[in-house]
């Protein structure tokens, strides 16, 4: 049955006048809803109805009244002291299995006014504070990474040997991670290493080229040619059977204008540098659309881990074309930077830092990218390569003409259209990742 119990500090005219209108209600209730039958234990079941009873319809229509109802384990009673408050609480007990405090109640209580607005209002807040704190980690890890990378470039421009350390640094991180436990290791298997073998080929190659782009022009034109990135993505990914709506495909010419500008009005203009960072906008891309599609059976594989497994098999690509390329002038190139930094200590400092904050960066983006959706995400990244050119332009102090900064201006505008663009529409055929951190 059902018991209706009435809990007030005010006086007890007031209570027993409320138990009185209660009880007569109550009745009613128990009229209406109380059937017997031979052939159900339950003391209550629901009537072939979706009309409330009177006593739940005048809590609905007086939402604001000191009444409301006690339908959850304890919720407002523990959010005052001894259990009591101020208003009282009508507590309605269930005895056996009562469908009807089971169904009812809680439609009454969602009536009542939340008491939990406030509380999300402070998650809301907390969510953030956090998520502008991992925005600013990628910023500013970014920032130092490209600041100390080109430092480190101009004294000792070997650029293969440089990505080479930057991919052993990282490797050495994720080892660190898995033996400590900090990081969930992966279960390794030999389909999974076989599936990772295209994927951290095409990784090797963008990481390379834009080593060597960096050594060779500014790092501001390095990053305003690689925000012609999408363009790549649109293009490669419209020959393996996706499908772009217009928008998409006019978003990307102020991609392409910008850049072309920038190009012929850059300073330090360099074919190698440009070749460069068109060369890592295609190992990128393809390293996305690659992962995608080999990748599918392994979803369990968290970003973080998937990348710190590239970045292990990169390395084993990288160092012995690095030994190739350029190793027998390390050696010359160590003295001489040396002699150029005047103490060891920097030097060493300016590559540890370049190989940590790589990592780093690339982890932070990871990172980014499980707590916002994918558009906030690239939003959030054209706006860094906008801070990530300014601050080296700052650092470096290289000169910029009037038309470079509009072409430079023009083509990340672009990005952000794309972006935009392809927020709205779905491409049809095979799903491409996500343009990850670039």
């Amino acid at each position: 049955m059902l018991t209706l119990n009435l809990i007030t500090p005010f006086s007890t005219t007031t209570t027993t006048a409320s138990a009185t209108t209660i009880s007569s209600k109550s009745k009613s209730i128990i009229h209406r809803y109380t059937l017997k039958s031979n052939n159900s234990s339950s003391h209550f079941h629901r009537p072939q109805t979706t009309r409330l009873p009177p006593l739940l319809l005048l809590l609905q229509q007086q939402p604001t009244s000191k009444i409301s109802i006690y339908a959850h384990a304890h919720a407002h009673a523990h959010a005052y002291p001894f259990g009591s408050s101020a208003n009282p609480i009508l507590r309605i007990q269930r005895s056996f299995g009562s469908s009807f405090s089971s169904h009812l109640l809680p439609r009454a209580a969602a009536a009542s006014s939340d008491p939990n607005d406030g509380g999300e209002a402070v998650v809301s807040k907390s969510k953030s504070l956090q998520l502008a704190l991992v925005f600013g980690l990628w910023y500013f890890q970014n920032i130092v990474f490209n600041i100390y990378n080109k430092k480190a470039l101009n004294l000792f421009p070997f650029p293969w040997l440089l990505a080479s350390f930057q991919l052993f640094v990282g490797s050495l991180w994720m080892l660190f991670l898995w033996s400590l436990k900090l990081q969930p290791c992966p279960k390794i298997s030999k389909p999974f290493l076989l599936a990772l073998l295209g994927p951290a080929l095409f990784h090797t190659i963008g990481h390379i080229s834009a080593c060597v782009s960096f050594s060779k022009v500014a790092v501001s034109f390095t990053h305003v040619i690689k925000s012609s990135e999408p363009v790549f993505s649109v293009v490669f990914s419209s020959f393996l059977g996706d499908t772009y709506p217009l928008k998409v495909w006019l978003s990307i010419l102020p991609i392409v204008m910008g850049c072309s500008l920038a190009a012929v009005t850059e300073v330090s203009f360099n074919l190698q540098g440009l070749w460069g960072a068109l060369i890592s906008n295609v190992g990128f891309v393809l390293r996305n659309i690659y992962s995608k599609r080999s990748l599918q059976s392994f979803k369990e594989v968290d970003g973080l881990n998937l990348y710190g497994w590239i970045t292990i098999i990169s390395l084993f690509y990288l160092f012995p074309v690095a030994v190739f390329v350029e190793g027998s002038q390390w050696v010359q190139g160590y003295h001489q930077a040396i002699a150029a930094a005047g103490k060891a200590s920097t030097f060493y400092l300016w590559v540890l830092l370049s190989g940590v904050f790589y990592h780093l960066y690339n982890q932070s983006s990871y990172q980014a990218l499980d707590e916002i959706s994918p558009l906030t995400f690239s939003v959030g990244n054209t706006m860094k390569r906008v801070v990530v050119i300014v601050s080296t332009i700052l650092v470096f102090r290289n000169p910029v003409r009037p038309l470079n900064a509009l072409g430079s201006a023009i083509a990340i505008f672009g990005t952000f259209l794309y972006s935009q663009a392809t927020s709205g529409s779905k491409k049809k055929g095979p799903e491409v990742e996500e343009e990850k951190k670039k």
